[in-house]
């Protein structure tokens, strides 16, 4: 899967359960992704787009990845 994909793919992706569940993993407040941060994130691809979304809001790109969900279609 391409860079362009996976971003792609996440900007569609929604939290699958918890309190947030049907949330947008970007959309997902900072504090919750610490929490996950600190005592690990899942297995699988939910937990590597669940460190992209830590990464992309460490450094302030959500808004890339909103663009990204409004100009592409869901995959």
């Amino acid at each position: 899967m391409t860079n362009q994909e996976q971003l792609i793919k996440l900007a569609h992706a929604k939290m699958p359960f918890g309190k947030y569940e049907g949330r947008y993993l970007i959309d997902l407040p900072e504090h919750y992704l610490v929490w996950y941060q600190g005592k690990g994130f899942p297995k699988g691809q939910l937990g590597e787009q669940l460190k992209l979304v830590y990464e992309l809001q460490l450094n302030g790109l959500e808004e890339l990845v909103r663009n990204i969900r409004r100009n592409f279609p869901k995959p």
